[in-house]
């Protein structure tokens, strides 16, 4: 089935659940969308106020990282306040994403992303998956390590994504990723401190990385009993910025029970993925994390994926490695990212099969 096709069977009104498709049925396992989303229990992650952080306050500073400390031991998620991001800036980013999802599929398809590209539009992943999709529309741009996609798949993304404004939409897009790579080292250099490690270790290495934006759009669904915006997962990157709307769907599993994560004015959700967890020697947890749809209200979610730079090595500091023996073998971003890309579905335990295929391939 296309894209055109799944688009016009995702817009369809009200129809009786054996009429949902099939490709966007979910088994119960991994759905167990049962559970009454309007009464499910709030997840309690800290809500860190980075004023002090960035006034140099060395109480606030030690509080900061405490409060970071406990919930990336817990569960992985934390919210930000007073994080420095322009919420002007952040609006605006989202009014044109909703605007490019608003046109018609013709349009949208022009920028559908091809084989082997970071950058374009997708429908439900039907280009890559054919069962288990997503109810979700996404556009993805890579911005490289200096946070510039001044290349020619960049311009041509832009120009046929909002035409004649594409060079104020692409500018604002940069401008956004370069203030979220910001904020990604901000959170970087408090890891470090509450890992106990050197306050600089992971902020220099990531301040190469490359980055990925990934804008969803969740449409209204006529049974969300039955579909999920994005399947349980833990997210493959180091470190995810999320901007959600005052919707609400992004859940994650802790205490062994979904819990949702409120929108909150103003703030920004962190949740830390594999490549962090393999760089902490698995002291904190990656994320597991999903969104559930709704049958009344569309939701619109603004991602930002830190990442390493591709050559380098996954390797945790020496001060985790003294007294805790080495989780996980060395690796390349690069070698993660094709894993994910040409060999498996990204899922909650995609690191554990990473290493499993890595080692394999190594001793063959």
């Amino acid at each position: 089935m296309d894209s055109n096709a799944l688009l016009h069977e995702l817009s369809l009104p009200k129809l009786p659940s054996n009429m949902i498709p099939q490709k966007f049925i979910w088994p119960k396992e991994k759905n167990n969308h049962a559970d009454d989303i309007a009464n499910l229990e709030e997840l309690n992650e800290p809500v860190v106020d980075l004023e002090g952080f960035y006034n140099g306050d060395t109480e606030s500073t030690r509080v900061t990282a405490e409060l970071v400390r406990s919930a990336c031991l817990s569960h992985g998620l934390f919210q930000v306040i007073n994080h420095g991001v322009d919420m002007e800036l952040i609006n605006t980013v989202n009014d044109h994403v909703r605007d490019f999802f608003n046109l018609p599929i013709d349009e949208k398809m022009r920028v559908q992303r091809e084989p082997d590209s970071f950058w374009g539009y997708s429908f439900a992943h039907a280009d890559r998956f054919s069962l288990n999709l997503p109810w979700k529309e996404t556009i993805s741009c890579f911005f490289h390590g200096n946070g510039a996609p001044r290349d020619s798949e960049a311009t041509a993304f832009f120009k046929s994504a909002f035409r004649q404004e594409f060079e104020h939409k692409g500018l604002i897009f940069e401008k956004y990723c370069e203030a979220m790579k910001n904020l990604s080292l901000t959170i970087m250099e408090i890891l470090g401190i509450s890992l106990g490690v050197n306050r600089s270790y992971f902020k220099e290495f990531f301040e190469d990385g490359s980055s990925i934006m990934r804008c969803n759009f969740y449409p209204p669904c006529q049974e969300p009993d039955l579909a999920l915006g994005t399947g349980p997962h833990c997210d493959p990157t180091a470190l995810t910025i999320l901007h959600q709307d005052q919707v609400g769907g992004l859940q994650v599993f802790s205490e062994n029970k979904w819990k949702s994560v409120k929108p909150r004015p103003n703030a920004l959700v962190i949740n830390l993925g594999d490549t962090f967890a393999a760089l902490s020697n698995g002291v904190y947890k990656s994320c597991e994390h999903r969104a559930v749809v709704n049958e009344k209200m569309a939701r619109v979610s603004l991602v930002f994926f830190m990442c390493p730079r591709e050559d380098k090595v996954i390797v945790p500091p020496k001060e985790l490695v003294k007294k805790r023996q080495r989780l996980y073998p060395d690796f390349k971003w690069s070698e993660y990212l094709r894993f994910t890309q040409k060999h498996y579905r990204v899922d909650i335990a995609t690191l554990q099969n990473f290493i499993t295929w890595l080692v394999s391939h190594h001793t063959t």
